[in-house]
């Protein structure tokens, strides 16, 4: 058999163990179908997180919607010295008016929104409140999904809260409940919800 014939028998033979299976398991191999969807990166540069620390403010992080989830930038913020206010309500406000600024230029090009609203107040405990309680001019649950999964992670993450949850309620006399950050509302903010619990005041 010349050269020529004996390449069309192997490529014959070849089609056929292909088109009868031959019982050989396909195996997995890559195949490139072109790059891959873009995608928000949900990161900023090193210079743009330089940047955002820059100052002589208190560094601070806030979690920001990015791609649907929660993330943590850093910010710099300057902490109000009103004395008639307690520490943890400074730091409260001083959160909440940061997640209601809207993100700089780099956090916005690397795909960071905010859903917190300007113009919502926080005050302390009332008289017949539990120590630790943050009351909002705005009732928590009139708040958007992701506008409070950003505060509940936010505070229930700093100084404003103890063992990684916060007490949080409407103006006096509405009812107040214990909210934690989870991993699940951190992944999914706009479908599962912080986890709850009622507290007596």
């Amino acid at each position: 058999m010349n050269g020529r014939g004996m390449r069309g028998a192997v490529i014959g033979l070849v089609l056929a163990a292909a088109l009868t299976g031959c019982g050989i398991r396909s195996t997995e191999v890559p195949t490139d179908f072109g790059p891959a969807p873009s995608r928000m990166p949900c990161v900023m540069s090193n210079s743009a997180t330089l940047s955002s620390q820059s100052g002589d403010g208190v560094p601070v992080q806030v979690f920001l919607v990015c791609a649907s989830q929660l993330v943590t930038v850093d910010r710099s913020v300057q902490i109000r010295t009103d004395k008639a206010t307690a520490d943890q309500v400074r730091i409260a406000q001083t959160l909440l008016d940061e997640l209601a600024t809207p993100p700089s230029d780099q956090e916005k090009q690397a795909g960071f929104v905010t859903d917190v609203r300007a113009g919502t107040t926080v005050t302390g405990p009332g008289d017949d409140d539990p120590d630790g309680t943050l009351r909002f001019s705005t009732p928590p649950e009139d708040l958007s999904a992701f506008a409070l999964a950003q505060i509940v992670c936010t505070l229930a993450d700093s100084a404003a809260a103890d063992d990684h949850s916060v007490i949080m309620g409407g103006p006096a006399g509405t009812p107040l409940r214990r909210y934690e950050c989870t991993q699940e509302v951190r992944s999914r903010p706009g479908t599962v919800a912080p986890p709850t619990q009622s507290v007596g005041s």
